[in-house]
């Protein structure tokens, strides 16, 4: 299981005060809190570390790629523009990160950053994508034009890349998990439309929360039906394999007599047996734009694509108590499915309110709560299921009793 510690980085000061400070990256990853609290932040940064571990795992880049003076912040955390998260009001870089990969751990500290591989490992190669909050904006820009925008974040650049590929790779009309619409992408005039029983227009003239949904939907349907593709004709990298790939990598590109393009087709060759095994899908406010219910389609469409391989992840960033209560949802419906008395009649009566493929484990799930004075606490549990005392619950509480506190100020006045 990787984990990341963190302390002094950007709204994130004390950090996780358990667990020796150890945030635990588990199947299913919550993270709740008010804005500019560093949820987004600890998800980038989880993003950041799994990639570099990816690539030097792959043998892509050595280690020194990414401890060069100043790299690993000015490059790599910039692909994220979180560059400037690392120092305090006083300009002084006080940041400390710590992150426990599956075959390599690394260290910022002091303005240094350190790798270190790992031995008698056993890794997953994962495909990561990071869905950020201003996907919208792809519904209204196709992707050569997106990358003529030069203030565009890079995330989102790559998320459209990444729903261009999703849409030309469609046979036929996709079915939304909401409001019984189809996306159809009419790939000769390069034109996505939403359809429903008696419409049909045109995704950037739809309403935000279709623009909001599809390149989530339509790229996490993409690539974790990619990877299950792959996966089954790929392995595992056991420690003696990790070597033997990155001997070979290590072997084309000293071969000075290869041609580009004939080291390009090498390394191919040479990875072919280790295709991707994994999805890393971290998401940001997947309830965007999105009414209560058709939020809690898209949770479970999330779910249902984690749980198509054992080594996906799923890392959440949300506002919405919605996400939560549907989560408690999914959890207790794994309980009532795994109880051996269970009849084939109530399986179908919790398949409709919780489809099966959707249902998750208690022991999969973390949720972490992240306080205005930046300190993360984990969401207790209560008999498995999350905790109604968290702090999404807790402001819908409020309102009732504000309303109570008018009520008695009403009273008062007669």
């Amino acid at each position: 299981m990787s984990k990341i510690r963190i302390r002094n980085f950007g709204p994130v000061k004390n950090g996780y005060q358990e667990n020796e400070g150890w945030i635990e990256i588990q199947k299913i990853t919550l993270f709740i809190g008010n804005q500019g609290t560093g949820k987004s932040s600890i998800a980038k940064l989880i993003s950041t570390f799994t990639w570099i571990e990816k690539a030097l795992t792959r043998g892509d880049y050595t280690a020194q790629e990414f401890t060069g003076s100043g790299r690993f912040k000015d490059i790599y955390c910039a692909y994220h523009r979180i560059e400037n998260y690392f120092y305090n009001k006083e300009g002084i870089d006080k940041a400390e990160i710590e992150y426990e990969g599956e075959s390599y751990s690394m260290q910022y500290k002091n303005g240094q950053f350190f790798v270190q591989e790992k031995k008698n490992s056993i890794y997953k190669l994962p495909q990561v994508m990071y869905v950020p909050a201003e996907r919208s904006f792809i519904s209204n820009v196709q992707d050569g034009n997106a990358r003529k925008l030069r203030q565009i974040a890079e995330p989102v650049l790559e998320l459209t890349t990444e729903f261009g590929l999703a849409l030309k790779s469609l046979e036929s009309p996709m079915e939304l998990p909401i409001n019984n619409a189809y996306l159809n992408y009419d790939k000769k005039n390069d034109i996505t439309y939403i359809e429903g029983e008696d419409y049909k227009i045109k995704l950037h003239e739809s309403s935000s929360g279709f623009q909001s949904i599809v390149p989530l939907f339509v790229v996490t349907d993409y690539l974790a039906n990619s990877i299950l593709s792959q996966t089954k004709n790929a392995t595992d990298m056991s420690s003696e394999d990790l070597q033997r790939f990155k001997d070979g990598v290590s072997t084309i590109w000293s071969d000075y007599s290869l041609s580009d393009e004939q080291r390009r087709a090498a390394l191919s060759v040479l990875s072919a047996r280790f295709n991707k095994t994994a999805f890393i899908n971290i998401v940001e406010e997947p309830e965007q734009n999105l009414f209560p219910s058709s939020q809690r389609s898209i949770l479970n469409s999330l779910l249902s694509y984690n749980n198509l391989s054992v080594g996906n992840k799923l890392v959440i960033t949300t506002h919405s108590p919605y996400i939560i209560n549907y989560l408690t949802l999914a959890i207790k419906a794994k309980m009532i499915l795994d109880n051996p008395k269970i009849t084939e009649e109530l399986r179908e009566r919790v398949n409709h309110i919780v489809p099966v493929n959707s249902t998750v484990s208690s022991s999969d799930i973390v949720i972490y709560e992240i306080a205005a004075n930046g300190i993360i606490s984990v969401l207790e549990n209560y008999k498995g299921l999350p905790s109604d005392e968290n702090y999404l619950n807790n402001l819908l509480s409020e309102a009732n009793y504000l309303f109570s506190d008018l009520k008695e100020i009403e009273r008062q006045c007669r």
